[in-house]
């Protein structure tokens, strides 16, 4: 039951994952990688490592790398960042965001700050990672960073019998608040922290957890000119987790549906 996770010693458990995760012991990791691949059907025909005795740690094969012929950015607007499933998507109305069916929350809440005006009627799409997905996380569209939030927070699941019972998840989780300058004005993309995601990195930062903080902290890149271009790596998670995009008013329609599967590159818009 979704419940039973405010009992849990989330962060310690989370703390106990990332140091599994990078046990080089061949026989540890090579057992453990056949165990969860079974168990998740992981298609590692699809990885451009194969064989399981060539990753040097179960981290390693969990934020494999995908071979790019499978994985084709498409020549639309925005693409899907990740390989995934689309938990909600739709407008965005008064800052306000779908959750689950008869459960909303507050761009504010999720981004612990006032709600940019281009976004508060913009458009968003909420997209889970199950642990058999690649967990590399790739740009939707060209963008230049402005700036980074670590917000801390809780680490319940983000499974859908979760988000269906727990309100605001999204907003109390671990999170991190990426800004972006996009041809369509700024988006917000959020990847949200969980149960046993031992780190969340980004490409321009590194690691960014652990440690885990009790305090927010605020990264500016207004001076360093990172730019990223559709389809180049974002970031990665450990485990499974979810990111939410949140698109500004007047940027191309998003053309999803609840349940939908993606795959990174694929376009997102009608």
């Amino acid at each position: 039951m979704a419940f039973f996770q405010y009992l849990l010693p989330q962060h310690f458990l989370s703390r106990l994952m990332f140091r599994f995760a990078r046990i080089e012991n061949s026989w540890v990791k090579n057992n453990f990688t056949r165990w969860f691949i079974k168990q998740y059907q992981v298609n590692l025909s699809e990885a451009e490592i194969e064989n399981i005795e060539d990753f040097i740690s179960f981290n390693d094969f969990f934020t494999r790398a995908i071979k790019p012929s499978l994985r084709p950015i498409s020549e639309s607007d925005i693409i899907s960042p990740v390989d995934g499933v689309v938990s909600q998507s739709g407008k965005i109305y008064n800052s306000q965001i779908v959750q689950a069916k008869g459960r909303k929350y507050s761009i504010s809440a999720l981004i612990a700050d006032k709600p940019f005006k281009e976004i508060q009627n913009g458009s968003f799409a909420t997209i889970y990672l199950s642990p058999k997905d690649y967990h590399r996380i790739h740009m939707p569209c060209d963008g230049a960073l402005i700036s980074m939030k670590y917000i801390p927070g809780d680490l319940f699941s983000v499974n859908q019998n979760t988000v269906d019972n727990i309100d605001g998840v999204f907003a109390r989780n671990e999170r991190l608040v990426c800004l972006f300058e996009t041809d369509f004005g700024v988006m917000v993309f959020v990847l949200v922290g969980a149960i046993f995601v031992g780190s969340m990195q980004t490409s321009w930062e590194g690691l960014i957890t652990p440690p885990y903080s009790k305090a927010v902290k605020n990264y500016d890149y207004k001076d360093h000119q990172i730019k990223l271009l559709k389809g180049d790596e974002l970031g990665r998670f450990n485990m499974g987790s979810t990111v939410i995009m949140l698109m500004p008013e007047g940027s191309p329609e998003l053309n999803l549906e609840i349940g939908q599967a993606l795959k990174m590159g694929q376009s997102v818009t009608g």
